[in-house]
């Protein structure tokens, strides 16, 4: 198998080899490019075939052996819900609620307000395959007002799936608006937004987190909608028809257990099975009703779901499912990806599918009761079988949300469909597949020796249990066995057309013994066959299209990454391959448009395949046209951008090719032992579909294929599935039983056909078997030179390897080779009398493939190590054995483990036909040669490689971090150094612990190696401890794979110029011209984008940016420098950074349109230098900040910000000196790959190497010392004592640690034996702490060089967690070249925020740099000019002391020349500037997934120069406080809300409430103005509002305790917002809310004079309207809106209020202080409101009177009579019988 980057395509396509043409082909290839090559087509560069497939009678193989879906990941998915607006509803308290799957999250409830602010965040950790992560929906909602006792009512929700997140650029989404909808009310529209951050990791992404940028630009809500790119802001709900017709081949099976036993007593034989289909679509779930006891159900019904347009779910899952008493289970189940069936393009579709059938792949087909591969069933993991097939189409209706009839919940509906007609999914066709089994070996001898066959099964035509149904009652038997058909012969049932219907399994066989680990089963000349007939639709032309795109989309692959090899191997002319495959995409893209339109009326075409076909026509025309452009702006200099390009084809066609819509099911091949299923292997149907046509035909049609059987469902994983089950070299042919004329003219010629024996006149049926006449003899030749980088597979982190070898049924094994992960076997293995079937000729174009496996040996058995494929080169009995073709060239080969690589080998291998006059004519073999080695022969010399002698000189440093080897410490360390065969050892540490350094530091030994410099060998470099009586224990091991850049190249011409020439090259340092001169020279900055303006607008200093127009530079005012910190420098950074990292991605999606996108390959020129990295695609990172008067930004002197560690800047500070983790203990396996690599390490070495061919005429320098070899002018390494001081800023997105979903964290750091932990300053309840803080720490390296430090949880009980840590070397930094001890600031200055932090200054360390690099300098000449070697550059020369007053100093000048050390020939390179960086917390549990970020910086001061100044202060900024004092005057045109009981009249009685956002508890009302009759209001009241405020970062700062359990307080930062509300007041119910107005004090519109003017537009349209911050203005009054939502879910306005926002600091509120309310001091006068408003109790009577004499007086004088009336008569009535009574007795 060639070395070759292999795709990661979820379904890896057979064949991911690349076809690499030879140079000695250029003859053979003429035949079928038509003509002399082209030298475009066919690069003169390109390197031997593994893989040319001439005769095209052999496919390709497919080399990774395991299933890469189903296996279970690591994931991690973080949600921060931000805030939330415009949610619907009034004074509502909401919380949202973060559901994924299962998992249910909840922030806290926030009161009375729609626009809750939470800044929380919650992370959810899942271990599950891709394919049911992804499906996950993801799911945000908000609830309004829910509590311990009710669930509260939703206010909307949205919902997306996982994969749509994992897809997204950086895998999240960042500061977006998720739009809320009501599911069920889909007419109302958007019932609010939040704001979040989603982020999906999986184990090894690393997410970038954009730097927090203002929120400015994030208000934008309609912007920044959290939707994927290309999907519409306004999405329409949409319902989603799929019709559900009927399902056929179904297993033969029942679940429960009761079935079998109803059978056994009543013996009734229905089908066992009662089917029904669920789908899930969207968090949603529809089912069909169920067929009772049904193998062929029809169902006829439609399940619709109502959901957004587009959806954010990619997919449908559709599952047909046996309904069960006891539990139901899948029998299969099917994915409708929605990408495929849909098209977003102008000329789009909407999702569209059939009526088509849909296959489902699973389980066996057998019936047994614990189905052991169910989850197979469920669609996790690759099917193995067919399970059923259904009928279904799919169809989008878009929803007018205002038509009448629409029901607005968006419950899954059940209707009922009508019958589909037969034809509506094509013509029934009878198709052919025909197979021959050639060859099988490398059976696993595990298996047993049992007799073996292999079934062939498509569809449910070939298996033995459900028999053949053969549809419109076409019968047929179905009788398997061979044997058993010759038998009966006689009364078989014929078909129609006299075949038998099939014969799907060859006849068992007793396998026979290869080697200790194979059998292979002896077919010999007699090759079984099968053959199936089976009826399906015809739809071929759905796979012919998708066949010619693969089949292009197979070229360009191929042809990329040859293209990769000629760049890899640095081969010529890599452009006039690219140019090649560019040339062969655009004709083929050309062709598939000549083809791809026929047979359009077939039966059964779809609305899908009318609509694909438009889309692929389309798109494939774009790539070819886009190809022509491309190949003729393909140079040498663009090669790698424009393969990059090629690569989006790629992708693009694979996803053309992919059909949605079903026809013929895959076919499966079984292997079978004994009955019982061992191994399986799938092949597509499309692969082996015959055309006439050549491009429309399957790639592996009428083919040799070989074909590696894998084990079934998860055992399939990890190691058991990596040694093959078997081989199989098998031919295939599938296509429609009339087209079967050439079936056979695939296969190797040569042979006969054996049928069975049929009665006279019948016409003949397929044959059972071949019997090959001709047959060819051969020698294959082995020439094994080495591996390397092979997997460790012994617990000392090293291994025994030897290979195996693989030919038709022949093996072959190298020698054994201890402890080493880079053999060099040097050997030669001779496989002799190989015997293949099929002509002469054939073979020579297309041998059988050989397989190598590498082994571990170890006692008793071996452990397989990986392996890999190769084609040999064939010399037939008739050719000469001489150039071009002979001897074969050695080349890499790229072995796989499962689906990992793991090392590669470095062969060449050669098969010769062995002639009439037998092993006479075959080129000579050498004898051994090697006498010590035995009867082993080495690699012959026409291909092992040329060798010369080359030294290699070592520089041993030291070792680090040596771990415990068997419980005991490491205490006598030495390095062994091993590079082929010849090594040196370094002096022995005598006291690891006392001083890890070796004595002597250089070292070299003479070796011969391979003038190529592709084939060096490894070097392998090992660590052992001495111990007692002369016994040395391995401690570890490193095998430096590649030594490029360790070889010295001398000092080429280049380097040596500038010393030679005399020309002074002057770096011009002034500024732009378009600058004004400035006040402070000190301010002047040479690096062109520093020179920025800063304006003071607050007179806290904090340097905030203004909005301000460009025209207005006037407004210029000076800086207050006592007010500035260092936290003003760090965030107007961020702010440059934020910038920067934008106009980045800008830069990025332009540069891909752009042509000129390259940067100059490092060429300084002088003028532009300071732009330009000397690294390229540094030039990337500053390219932006070119023009700094755009934008205007503060004037401040920043540092630099790196969003990364430091290490990623500078190369890891490996400038000389490198680090080699030492591994040891066995190698991870395919679950935690990357994990055990992290785990392996025990320790580190450090040094270098320098490797140089050894000639006479090395040059030496005078100084030259030759103890050091090479390594001149490198420091001691005896122990010294370091000042390390260690600033922490802060952390990002921690993990949580509590239940809470919050952490209070604290700083730990580590270093040697020093531990501080930071414990009592732990801030509570926080996933972004401010720390703020610098550790100074005294060290001795080398004892004490990595620096750890950690970010722990606080608990009140038990221990605290660890959260993450973050590792640093100091010791690299300390001694590079990049001066890593303490960064240089951008301006040098002796006082202020920016003062100078090293002790030395840029003077000194000038002229010490030019005393190290032995350069002339520096001299400093008058008018500020500073000349080192040859440049000058020039800068102001005064500076200003505490005092204002000016003096002259060199040191801008020194300062200058540092920040552009890097154009300094010879020694030059770029110093670290003043930095923080940002590094990554890591958690050992959870390998590879950030815990979050801690930004900081280190200094290190040597204790042997001047002492260090105190640390930097940079302790947090402590909130200002403030006092706000709003004062509301008067309200107008307030809504009446309550209406008079008697006098009809409405009023309010308003009264108005405030609180600033974040302070609920501190609400004040004003009194109540009682029976506004107009709306209007008269108050004079005035609230008071103590806040403590952050100015830089416009928050106020609140510490509250979460509840009453809570320990301690917690500290929140918010935006500063002003709530008024006005109210109407009532005394029995409660008060009625009228309306409301939210003010951000910073940004909020200015008020408008009078009431008039104020108009609802200050609210709807706010952006538009001037804004004032009352940190500005400190004062303002005006009229301000109320507003509230109508039943639309509309503004308006309810009211208007005038008051008056006076904003004092603290000290200016202490001074004068005034009362809440009209109280003293300073008391506002009582407002003037009518005297009706103060005697409400009066007012009843004054109602009654007015009802009673004025409005209603007849009616009240008749009422009263009346009354009267009714009392006398009652009163008669009630006396009456009494008083009858007593005159009756005459009382």
């Amino acid at each position: 198998m060639k070395r070759s980057k292999h795709r990661g395509h979820k379904e890896d396509r057979n064949g991911d080899e690349p076809a690499i043409l030879e140079t000695e082909n250029l003859d053979r290839q003429g035949m079928f490019m038509g003509g002399g090559p082209d030298p475009d087509t066919i690069s003169l560069a390109s390197v031997t075939a593994v893989t040319t497939n001439v005769s095209n009678k052999r496919s390709k193989p497919d080399i990774k052996m395991e299933p890469s879906s189903g296996r279970p990941v690591d994931y991690q998915v973080s949600v921060t819900v931000i805030e939330a607006r415009q949610l619907i509803g009034l004074n509502m308290d909401p919380m949202v609620c973060v559901e994924i799957g299962e998992d249910k999250k909840y922030t806290s409830m926030k009161e009375s307000t729609n626009c809750p602010y939470y800044n929380e965040y919650f992370v959810f950790d899942f271990h599950v395959p891709p394919d049911v992560m992804f499906d996950k929906i993801l799911k945000l909602s908000v609830i309004h007002s829910k509590n311990l006792l009710r669930s509260g009512t939703l206010v909307g929700m949205f919902k997306l799936d996982v994969g749509t997140i994992y897809y997204q650029p950086e895998h999240q989404f960042y500061h977006k608006w998720a739009l809320l909808t009501d599911p069920d009310d889909i007419t109302a529209g958007c019932k609010g937004y939040v704001k979040c951050d989603i982020a999906v990791v999986a184990k090894g992404d690393n997410i970038k987190t954009p730097h927090k940028a203002n929120e400015q630009d994030e208000d934008d809500i309609e912007g920044n909608l959290l939707i994927p790119e290309g999907v519409p802001a306004e999405r329409q709900w949409a319902r989603y028809y799929l019709k559900i017709y009927r399902a056929e081949g179904l297993p033969r099976m029942n679940t429960s257990i009761m079935a079998n036993v109803k059978k056994a007593f009543i013996g009734e034989n229905k089908d066992l099975v009662d089917p029904y289909v669920q789908v899930l679509f969207a968090g949603q779930k529809g089912k069909t009703s169920v067929q009772k006891s049904c193998y062929e159900p029809i169902w006829n019904e439609q399940i619709v779901f109502t959901e957004m347009f587009p959806p954010l779910c990619k997919r449908m899952k559709i599952q047909i499912r046996d309904s069960d008493k006891v539990n139901d289970v899948a029998i299969g189940t099917h994915f409708l990806d929605l990408r495929t069936i849909s098209n977003d393009g102008d000329k789009g579709f909407l999702p569209t599918l059939g009526p088509a059938w849909v296959n489902m792949y699973g389980s066996t087909r057998t019936y047994s009761l614990m189905d052991e591969y169910q989850e197979l069933n469920e669609g996790q993991g690759e099917g193995v079988s067919f399970r059923a097939r259904l009928l279904v189409s799919l169809g989008v209706e878009i929803l007018d949300p205002s038509s009448p009839d629409i029901t607005s919940s968006t419950d899954v509906q059940l209707e009922g469909v009508p019958n589909i007609s037969e034809t509506a999914t094509g013509k029934v066709e009878e198709f052919f597949l025909f197979g021959s089994f050639l060859e099988a070996t490398m059976i696993d001898r595990k298996i047993g020796d049992k007799p073996i066959n292999f079934e062939v099964t498509i569809g449910y035509y070939g298996n033995e249990i459900d028999g053949v149904a053969k549809p419109k009652g076409k019968k047929g038997n179905s009788d398997e066995e061979e044997t058993e058909l010759i038998h009966n012969s006689s009364d078989e049932e014929m078909d129609n057309d006299g075949d038998l219907t099939s014969v799907a399994t060859t006849p068992p066989m007793k396998p026979v013994i290869t080697d200790r680990n194979y059998f292979h089963l002896p077919y010999f000349e007699r090759k079984p066959c099968i053959y199936i007939k089976s009826w399906w639709q015809d739809q071929r032309r759905r796979l012919f299209n998708a066949n010619i795109i693969d089949n292009i989309a197979d070229q360009l692959e191929d042809g990329l990454n040859d293209v990769q090899e000629i760049i890899k191997t640095e081969k010529a002319y890599p452009e006039r391959r690219l140019r090649g495959v560019l040339e062969e995409l655009s004709q083929g893209c050309s062709q598939f448009l000549s083809l791809a339109n026929q047979d359009q009326n077939q039966a059964g075409r779809t609305k899908l395949d009318r609509e694909r076909l438009k889309l692929c026509m389309s798109e494939v025309e774009n790539i070819g046209q886009q190809a022509k452009a491309m190949r003729s702006q393909v140079k040498k200099s663009t090669v790698r951008d424009k393969l990059k390009l090629a690569q989006n084809f790629l992708s693009k066609l694979r996803f053309l090719a992919n059909e949605p819509q079903h026809s013929v099911p895959d076919v499966f091949i079984w292997m079978i032992c004994n009955g019982k299923r061992i191994a399986y292997a799938r092949v597509p149907s499309k692969d082996i579909l015959f055309s006439s046509i050549d491009e429309e035909q399957g790639k592996d049609c009428g083919k040799v294929k070989t074909i590696f059987l894998r084990i079934p469902g998860k055992k399939g994983f990890g190691p058991a599935g990596w040694t093959v089950q078997s081989k199989i070299e098998i031919y295939l042919w599938l296509g429609l039983n009339r087209q079967r004329k050439d079936y056979l003219s695939g296969l190797p010629n040569g042979f006969e056909e054996n049928k069975l024996s049929r009665g006279p006149g019948l016409p003949c049926s397929p044959p059972i078997s071949l019997t090959y006449m001709m047959k060819q003899i051969f020698q294959l030749r082995v020439h094994m030179y080495q591996a390397r980088s092979l997997f460790a597979a012994d617990s000392t982190g090293l291994s025994d390897p030897f290979a195996r070898v693989f030919f038709s049924t022949q093996t072959q094994v190298t020698e054994i080779l201890a402890e080493t992960l880079c053999p060099t076997w040097d050997q030669l293995l001779v496989l002799e009398n190989v015997e293949l079937f099929g002509e002469a000729t054939e073979l020579r174009d297309d041998p059988p493939i050989i397989v190598i496996e590498i082994y571990d040996q170890d006692t008793g058995k071996a452990d397989f190590m990986g392996r890999t494929f190769a084609k040999p080169v064939v010399k037939m009995a008739d050719e000469h054995y001489g150039p071009p073709r002979f001897p074969p060239q050695l080349e890499y080969y790229q072995i796989y483990r499962g689906n990992c690589t793991a090392g590669e080998m470095l062969a060449a291998f050669e098969l010769l036909q062995i002639g009439p006059n037998g092993k006479a004519d075959l080129p000579p073999i050498d004898g051994p040669t090697d006498m010590d080695r035995g009867p082993i022969l080495p690699v012959p010399l026409g291909i092992r490689p040329v060798l010369s002698k080359y030294r290699i000189e070592v520089l041993f440093w030291g070792l680090r971090d040596l771990k415990r080897v068997n419980l005991a410490q490491v205490d006598r360390p030495r390095v062994d150094i091993e590079c082929a065969g010849k090594g040196i050892q370094s002096a022995l540490i005598s006291n690891y612990k006392k001083n890890p350094n070796f004595s002597t530091l250089v070292k070299w030994f003479e070796v011969d190696l391979p003038e190529n410099e592709l084939l060096h060998p490894p070097l392998n470099i090992r660590v052992v401890d001495c111990r007692a009586f002369g016994r040395y224990t391995l401690v570890g091991s490193n095998a430096v794979t590649t030594l490029r850049k360790f070889i010295y190249r001398g000092a080429d011409k280049q380097a040596n110029n500038y010393t030679t020439t005399e020309e002074i090259i002057v770096v011009n340092m002034e500024p732009d011209p378009a600058c004004k001169k400035m006040e402070t020279v000190v301010k002047l900055d040479s690096c062109s984008d520093a020179v920025v303006k800063v304006e003071d607008d607050d007179k806290d200093g904090k340097g905030k940016k203004k909005k301000r127009k460009k025209g207005d530079e006037a407004e210029e005012e000076e800086l207050d420098e006592s007010m500035l910190d260092w936290w003003s420098k760090y965030f107007v950074s961020i702010e440059t950074l934020t910038e920067a990292l934008k106009a980045q991605e800008a830069a990025l999606s332009d540069s891909e349109d752009k042509e000129d996108a390259d940067i100059t390959d490092g060429d300084i020129k002088p003028d532009d230098s300071p732009v330009k990295g000397t690294k390229r695609g540094k030039g990337k990172k500053k390219r932006q900040v070119l023009d700094p008067f755009e934008k205007k930004k503060p004037k401040l002197d920043e540092l630099k910000v790196y969003p990364k560690e430091l290490e990623g800047e500078f190369d890891s500070f490996e400038d000389w000196l490198h680090s080699f983790n030492l591994f040891r203990g066995k190698g991870g396996d395919d679950d935690d790959q990357n994990v055990t690599d992290e785990d392996r390490i025990v320790g580190k070495f450090k040094g270098s190497l320098c490797m140089y061919k050894v000639s006479d005429d090395t040059q030496r320098d005078m100084s030259f010392d030759s103890n050091m070899g090479m390594f001149q002018n490198i420091p001691h390494n005896d122990p010294i004592n370091i000042l390390v001081r260690i600033y922490v800023i802060r952390a990002t997105d921690l993990h949580p640690a509590d239940i809470n979903g919050k952490a209070d964290p604290y700083i730990a750091i580590r270093l040697g034996k020093t531990e501080i932990k930071d414990k009592e300053n732990y801030i509570s309840k926080q996933l972004n702490p401010l720390f703020g803080k610098s550790f100074d720490v005294e060290a001795t390296f080398p004892m004490d060089s990595t620096l750890a430090v950690s970010i722990y949880d606080w608990d009140l009980v038990g221990t605290d967690d660890l959260i993450g840590e973050t590792k640093l070397d100091l010791e690299n930094r300390f001694y590079s070249k990049h001066r890593a001890t303490c960064g240089i600031t951008r301006n040098y200055a002796i006082h202020g925020y920016n003062v100078w932090r090293d002790p030395m200054k840029p003077t000194q360390i000038l002229a010490k740099l030019c005393k190290e690099g032995k350069l002339d300098g520096p001299h400093y000449g008058p008018g500020g000019r500073v000349k080192v070697e040859n440049r000058v550059f020039m800068a102001p020369t005064e500076i200003e002391d505490e005092n204002g007053l000016k003096k002259q100093t060199d040191e801008h000048l020194a300062l200058t020349v540092l920040k552009h050390w890097e154009e300094i020939p010879r020694v030059g390179c770029k110093l670290v500037p003043e930095h923080v960086e940002t590094r990554p917390l890591l958690h050992p549990d959870k390998p590879g997934i950030e815990q979050g970020r801690i930004e900081m910086w280190v200094d290190m001061f040597p204790k042997d120069m001047t002492a260090p100044g105190p640390a930097l202060d940079i302790s947090p900024r402590k909130p200002k406080k403030f006092e706000l004092r709003v004062i509301i005057w008067n309200t107008d045109e307030v809504v009446l809300e309550d209406d008079d009981i008697f006098t009809g009249e409405k009023s309010s009685d308003i009264f108005v409430r405030g609180w600033l956002k974040g302070q609920q508890e501190d609400k004040q009302d004003t009194d109540v103005h009682y029976h506004s009759i107009t709306g209007e209001g008269n108050f004079n009241w005035r609230f008071v509002y103590p806040f403590d405020y952050l100015m830089a970062e416009e928050k106020i700062v609140i510490s509250k305790k979460e509840s009453m359990f809570a320990w301690d307080e917690t500290e929140y930062k918010i935006p500063i917002r002003l709530n008024l509300q006005v109210w109407d007041a009532d005394h029995f119910s409660a008060d009625d809310f009228l309306g409301a107005i939210e003010l951000d004090l910073n940004r909020f519109p200015r008020g408008a004079k009078t009431p008039k003017q104020c108009s609802i537009e200050m609210v709807t349209n706010e952006s538009e309207m001037p804004t004032v911050s009352i940190f500005k203005q400190k004062r303002i009054k005006g009229w301000w809106p109320f507003v509230a939502r109508n039943e639309d879910d509309e503004f308006e306005l309810t009211g208007k209020v005038e008051a008056e926002l006076h904003l004092l600091t603290g000290e200016e509120a202490e001074k004068s202080p005034v009362g809440e309310g009209r109280n003293e001091p300073d008391p506002l006068e009582k407002p003037n409101r009518p005297d009706i408003a103060l005697l409400w109790f009066l007012i009843p009577f004054k109602a009654a009177k007015h009802l009673l004499c004025d409005q209603y007086r007849w009616l009240t004088i008749k009422i009263v009579t009346a009354l009267l009336l009714l009392a006398i008569l009652g009163l008669f009535l009630y006396n009456m019988p009494g008083y009858m009574v007593k005159k009756m007795l005459g009382a």
